[in-house]
């Protein structure tokens, strides 16, 4: 199987599971090796008392795309920490996309950065997230042609 189907499999595996990505609306977008596009439109249940989105759904938003991102090689993946920063505000209605690219991979460590942006392309977040692989298959069982 080439690199690319294995992403995308290894993407839909992870994602099917992902229960919590998609209660809050998020949408798998495209995916390649190291690579993982996640989108979400902000709810008004997901605003703060100030009547923009809450910071946390943002950083999930992020975190969702890290992790597909990550989780593309057929090694399961988990995340050891990640940093975020607030640029600019998200508020009820915005439609909002995290794009992940991995940085660097090296043993069972990666590095992956990620930026969510609204649909004019306006910045909202930058999210750094460090990855850690757990030596395990993701597609375990299933055929890889």
């Amino acid at each position: 199987m080439d690199p690319e189907e294995v992403a995308r499999r290894c993407a839909r595996t992870v994602w099917d599971g992902d229960e919590a990505s998609r209660a809050l609306g998020m949408r798998l977008g495209d995916v390649s090796p190291g690579r993982a596009t996640i989108e979400m439109r902000v709810r008004d249940d997901m605003a703060n008392g100030h009547g923009i989105c809450h910071g946390g759904l943002i950083a999930s938003l992020a975190d969702s795309a890290f992790a597909i991102a990550c989780n593309t090689y057929d090694e399961v993946t988990v995340a050891g920490g990640f940093d975020v920063t607030f640029v600019a505000p998200a508020k009820p209605g915005d439609d909002l996309t995290a794009v992940a690219q991995e940085r660097v991979r090296q043993g069972r460590s990666g590095l992956y950065d990620v930026t969510v942006r609204t649909a004019d392309g306006s910045v909202i977040a930058e999210f750094r997230g460090r990855s850690r692989a757990l030596g395990r298959r993701i597609l375990e069982g299933q055929e890889r042609a």
